[in-house]
């Protein structure tokens, strides 16, 4: 690893794109690789980079205390490999995660040139075959729990009103005490922890892969199912044909089971909290997290949800 001079409030250099060019230049120069003509794909909780001179992802990551976390995701991504399992891959000679300017920074093999998502079955089709893996002891994953991530996360929230941050905080404690309640039925293991189609994306060779492996963990499986499930259920973001698809290729429906109603209302909290975090920096999360918030507040249909 090596490290540079700060600037930002979290003592890394300034989470911009103007800010970041020295750590994304910095990087690529220890690992070898040349930065010339880096195309910056998007700047949210990772400023994501496309490599012109080679096929090469460079995420920055904005926390700078996940420094663990993508060591994880690294180790994670090199079994997948040796496993055959369709997944992001890292580059085989490339040192990694490096701290850069008090930032944290990953490669990764860029998937294709543009990007192209799967689809829900194929999304089945993954979990089920990475929920058939037993996962070696050298991954060192830890267990999952949703309620430290999300008081973290509201603790963190900027921007939103005293009135609405209460509401949120209300609602997580009383989930705490449902979630402790529920009975899971699937084996207890290894979960990919943001499953859903935004994070499967369609490589080149034609083949579905799994990306964004920063999430994996130990916990129940009904975890990787629910938010495919509120995505057709509340959201009407899946058809009714994909969802039956997805229960087939999986081989359980999530919505038969007497829990369903208590992980729903869980991770769909955690996707209003993680909108209330950009409230400050973007009409557009404002506008939504006002939208999201009504629906909580009045119980009201979330068909008007847009994705993010």
């Amino acid at each position: 690893m090596i490290s540079g001079s700060g600037g930002g409030q979290d003592g890394g250099t300034e989470f911009t794109a103007d800010g970041l060019e020295v750590v994304l230049r910095e990087a690529c120069e220890t690992a070898g690789l040349d930065s010339d003509g880096a195309e910056l794909l998007r700047l949210g909780s990772n400023a994501v980079y496309r490599l012109s001179a080679s096929p090469v992802i460079v995420r920055v990551a904005r926390d700078p205390d996940v420094l663990e976390e993508m060591e994880r995701a690294v180790r994670v991504a090199r079994w997948l490999e040796a496993e055959d399992l369709p997944a992001t891959r890292v580059p085989a000679r490339v040192t990694q995660p490096l701290v850069v300017g008090g930032r944290v920074v990953t490669f990764w093999e860029s998937v294709q040139e543009h990007e192209e998502y799967g689809t829900v079955a194929e999304l089945a089709d993954l979990l089920r075959r990475l929920h058939w893996l037993e996962e070696p002891e050298s991954l060192r994953l830890p267990y999952f729990d949703p309620f430290a991530k999300l008081w973290g996360a509201l603790r963190q929230m900027d921007g939103v009103t005293a009135d609405d941050r209460a509401f949120l905080e209300e609602r997580a404690g009383k989930l705490n005490k449902d979630y402790d309640r529920l009975d899971f039925v699937l084996p207890f293991g290894m979960i990919h922890g943001d499953a859903n189609i935004g994070n499967v994306l369609r490589h080149r060779d034609g083949q579905a892969v799994l990306i964004d492996l920063d999430g994996f963990a130990l916990a129940p499986r009904e975890w990787d199912l629910i938010l495919t499930a509120i995505y057709y259920e509340r959201y009407g973001w899946h058809t009714r044909a994909q969802y039956e698809e997805f229960v087939h290729r999986y081989g359980f429906d999530l919505m038969n089971w007497p829990g369903y109603e208590v992980l729903a209302d869980l991770r769909e909290l955690m996707m209003v909290v993680w909108v209330g975090h950009q409230v400050a920096t973007s009409e557009k999360s404002a506008e939504e997290f006002g939208r999201r918030m009504y629906s909580l507040r009045t119980g009201n249909s979330r068909r008007d949800w847009k994705p993010f």
